[in-house]
C-alpha cells in the first residue's frame, strides 16, 4: 500500500491493554471510569503505534498524528473522535490527549537525548498526562499531580531501559542520554550488542537509581487518592515499578528478561494492596 493511503489503523501493532507492563483499567477501577480510560488507551495505543512504526517515513507519521489531533476537535482519526465524545460527555479536558500527541510528534523528530532533564521533559508529554487523565476521570484532587508525575515518569523510564536494545535496533531511537554513554567511552552502537558491557551496565544502573529517586517521590501517591479502588491500582503499579527498577540494577536488559511473570506480578499486586491497607489503617 502506498504511504499516502496509510491510516493509523494500518499501522496497528496488535498490542492491547493486557500486554502492557502495568495494569490499564483493571477490575479494580470503578466500572463508570473504565470506558473513558479505555477510550484514552485506544487513542494512545493508535498514536504510539504510528510513532513507532519501523517502515513508515517520519513525514507520513506526522501526517497521521495530525489526523489523530484533528479527531480531538471534530473530524479525524476514529480513535480520537471516540475519545473526544467521551471527554465532552464527562467534562474532561482534552489537554491530556494533546500533550500525548506532542510526545509522539517529538518521537518522529527526535531520536537522541542529551541529559536526564531532557528525558524528564519527554516524560512530561509522554507519561505524566496519562496519569493526570485517570485522576481527572475519577475527580481526584490535582494536588496529587506532582506524585503522579513522578510515578508516570518512572514507568516511562523503566520501559525505556527495558527496551533500550530493541528501540535502537528497530527504530534507531535512544532514550539513554548519549553523553552518559560517551562519558564511559561508548556510543549508541553499544545498544546493538547481544550483551551489555560493564560500562553500559553502569550507565543503565545509574539511570535505574535515578528512577528509584522518582519512585521515592511517588511513594505516598496511593495514600493521597480518595477513591479506594484507584488507590489500590496505584499501589500495585508502584510496587511493580519498584520491583522492576530493582531488577534493572542486577540484570542486563540486552540479554535478560526484565519483565514480570504472571505469578510474580500477582504476588507483587497482593503486596501492594496489603501495604496500602496497613498504611491507611495506621493513619
Amino acid at each position: 500500500m502506498s504511504e499516502t493511503h496509510l491510516t493509523a489503523a494500518d499501522l496497528a501493532s496488535g498490542k492491547g491493554h493486557k500486554d502492557e507492563n502495568f495494569p490499564v483499567a483493571s477490575f479494580l477501577v470503578r466500572p463508570d471510569c473504565r470506558a473513558p480510560i479505555m477510550a484514552y488507551y485506544r487513542f494512545a495505543r493508535a498514536s504510539d503505534d504510528v510513532a513507532d512504526d519501523e517502515t513508515t517515513s517520519s513525514a507520513r507519521k506526522l501526517a497521521l498524528l495530525a489526523q489523530l489531533r484533528a479527531g480531538l476537535s471534530g473530524v479525524g482519526a476514529p480513535e480520537a473522535m471516540a475519545l473526544q465524545d467521551v471527554c465532552l460527555a464527562r467534562g474532561i479536558d482534552l489537554v491530556h490527549a494533546h500533550d500525548l500527541l506532542d510526545a509522539f510528534e517529538q518521537d518522529c523528530r527526535v531520536n537522541r537525548y542529551e541529559d536526564w532533564d531532557g528525558l524528564i521533559g519527554y516524560c512530561r508529554k509522554s507519561a505524566m498526562p496519562v496519569g493526570r487523565f485517570v485522576l481527572d476521570v475519577h475527580g481526584e484532587d490535582r494536588a496529587t499531580w506532582s506524585m503522579n508525575d513522578a510515578l508516570c515518569a518512572a514507568l516511562q523510564i523503566i520501559n525505556h531501559l527495558q527496551d533500550c536494545g530493541k528501540d535502537y535496533r528497530g527504530i534507531d531511537r535512544v532514550y539513554i542520554p548519549v553523553p552518559m554513554l560517551n562519558a564511559v567511552g561508548l556510543d549508541e552502537s553499544a545498544l546493538g550488542a547481544s550483551h551489555s558491557s560493564p560500562a553500559l551496565l553502569g550507565v543503565i544502573r545509574l539511570l535505574a537509581e535515578k528512577t528509584q529517586g522518582l519512585l521515592r517521590q511517588s511513594a505516598g501517591f496511593s495514600r493521597a487518592i480518595r477513591d479506594t479502588r484507584l488507590a489500590m491500582e496505584v499501589a500495585i503499579i508502584q510496587t511493580l515499578a519498584e520491583d522492576l527498577t530493582a531488577m534493572l540494577l542486577t540484570r542486563d536488559p540486552l540479554a535478560d528478561k526484565v519483565h514480570h511473570g504472571k505469578a510474580r506480578a500477582a504476588w507483587l499486586a497482593l503486596c501492594g494492596v496489603t501495604r496500602l491497607a496497613r498504611l491507611r489503617l495506621a493513619a
